[in-house]
């Protein structure tokens, strides 16, 4: 991907609707609390039932950023992400078309959006293991949840340069 084509800037100014992240001080707090969250539920149906539930939780994503400027590249499902901010915060608004992938999208921004792009590029998303995401998602929304948190990573990556 280009750098244009990762840029994802559609604002003029740093705020995005909803901005409703960080609900954590940190990265690593937010971490911390998924896998708390997480553990409460015995078996997977609960946990995409939860994941479903956070993506209904998703700010509301402007159907005029719904272009193919915004769209995630590698997830068979539709996803759009807008990139914000600046390398002291940097935001992040993103949407999808599917229930689950959509609880993938909270999942992430939770972590990483609303904090400052030295941060992101420190944290590790380990909570996608520590939830067991990497043993139970499919091949291709584990290639889009990968996109999803390149995207993030490469947009910090330019912010701090």
């Amino acid at each position: 991907m280009s750098a244009d084509r990762l840029s994802g800037d559609a604002l003029s100014g740093d705020a995005l609707p909803g901005d409703s992240f960080p609900m954590e001080p940190t990265a690593a707090q937010a971490q911390a609390a998924i896998a708390e969250e997480f553990s409460f539920f015995g078996d997977w149906s609960e946990r995409y039932q939860y994941l479903i539930d956070l993506g209904r939780k998703l700010p509301p994503f402007p159907d005029e950023w719904k272009t193919e400027q915004h769209r995630l590249l590698g997830c068979q499902s539709m996803v759009w992400i807008v990139a914000s901010g600046d390398a002291g915060r940097m935001r992040f608004a993103a949407t999808s078309d599917s229930a689950i992938v959509s609880g993938l999208v909270f999942l992430a921004l939770r972590v990483y959006s609303g904090r400052p792009a030295a941060e992101i590029l420190a944290t590790e998303p380990d909570y996608v293991s520590a939830i067991g995401l990497s043993k139970h998602l499919s091949p291709t929304r584990s290639n889009g949840l990968a996109a999803l948190l390149a995207f993030i990573r490469e947009r910090a990556r330019e912010a701090a340069a």
